[in-house]
């Protein structure tokens, strides 16, 4: 594909009064470019004529939507007609294998349908650092969507940055620690800050969530007062399924309280201490991250970091693996959904460890 597609509509049969005929390959009826026309993520794709309905487009030509999206990680549709979460959904259905369910939870969402949810639902004045979703699990969704229902007054975007490059900007000593040593991650649940056990893991059963962490590689330590406590141990690199390409796929970034506001930092350490906190993550031995190494991943997710403002009706379609997103802070009611699809994990991986 040339980094620019421009269509050639076909002409309406003679005589049509009532509704307008389309004709031409998929391709002839948009038009796609990358961001700002530089190669850069995310592939824009826009219809080039008037009534060209997305979900039929394409299901027509998944795959262009899916060799462009191994290509560029990122995908925004733009323009096209209909703005429902109904047709969000199908386009979804139409683009992946299978829809998946937000398991193995670690931030607050609210349910839409069966398989939509809101984009987090964290206060509009914080930063969510970029990351890969559930890359702190046993499984993942390789694919997913999010959709602009209200775009926000101000702010808002949702950054992006190709996991492949941030890897490749890393310190290789930084690099080589991390994929030697891998990630360990920990959560406490029970202490009423973040999620209770029973919206992490969707079970009230002690025993549930004792069967889902003995099937997903997961330690789990009950402590007084229905406290719960998981230690899990994953990759920092992986390799993709379909490309072969190593990526940095990972949450060491976000889940270590250095990611934190400092103010909201200083207050939980005075109530908890730091194996207590909420959240957190070390390496895979169980040593701290030093701060250095944490500064370089940070500056490299920087340095990759895209945004394009939000419009009523975007869709945004992400390999999972190959780009990271975040959520700047917003005012006005912005409203985006999101849905997962392609679930993968490490028991499918040949890889489990990123060594190439």
């Amino acid at each position: 594909m040339s980094d620019s597609i421009i269509a050639t509509p076909g002409r309406p049969k003679f005589g049509a009064t009532r509704r307008k005929v389309i004709s031409g390959s998929p391709q002839s009826l948009i038009r796609a470019e990358p961001l700002n026309g530089e190669g850069n993520a995310p592939l824009i794709i826009r219809p080039a004529v008037d009534g060209v309905d997305l979900v039929s487009w394409a299901r027509s030509d998944a795959d262009f939507i899916n060799s462009n999206l191994r290509k560029y990680g990122a995908i925004l549709f733009q323009d096209f007609k209909g703005h429902s979460i109904a047709q969000f959904e199908r386009l979804i259905a139409a683009t992946s294998i299978a829809m998946m369910d937000y398991h193995d939870r670690s931030s607050p969402r609210s349910a839409v349908t069966a398989n939509i949810y809101s984009s987090t639902d964290h206060p509009p004045e914080q930063t969510i650092l970029l990351h890969n979703e559930n890359s702190y699990s046993a499984a993942w969704p390789l694919k997913i969507y999010f959709h602009c229902a209200i775009p926000a007054i101000s702010g808002g975007e949702t950054p992006i940055a190709d996991c492949r490059k941030v890897l490749a900007r890393l310190d290789p000593v930084v690099r080589d620690r991390f994929q030697q040593k891998q990630v360990m991650y920990v959560r406490n649940f029970g202490d009423g800050i973040g999620l209770p056990w029973q919206t992490a893991f969707e079970t009230t059963e002690k025993a549930g969530v004792e069967k889902y962490c003995r099937g997903n590689a997961l330690d789990f330590q009950w402590l007084e007062g229905e406290r719960l406590r998981v230690r899990g141990v994953r990759p920092a690199i992986a390799t993709h399924p379909q490309t072969g390409e190593q990526v940095w796929f990972n949450q060491a970034a976000l889940f270590h309280p250095s990611s934190l506001e400092p103010c909201v930092r200083a207050d939980l350490l005075s109530h908890f201490k730091e194996e207590e906190l909420p959240l957190n993550a070390y390496y895979g031995d169980g040593a701290p991250i030093e701060a250095a190494a944490l500064e370089v991943i940070h500056e490299a997710y920087t340095h990759q970091t895209i945004l394009f403002p939000w419009r009523a009706g975007d869709t945004l379609m992400l390999d999972n693996m190959l780009i990271a997103h975040g959520r700047r802070p917003f005012a006005g009611a912005r409203r985006i959904v999101v849905g997962m699809a392609e679930s993968w994990g490490l028991e499918q991986s040949d890889d489990p460890g990123g060594e190439g």
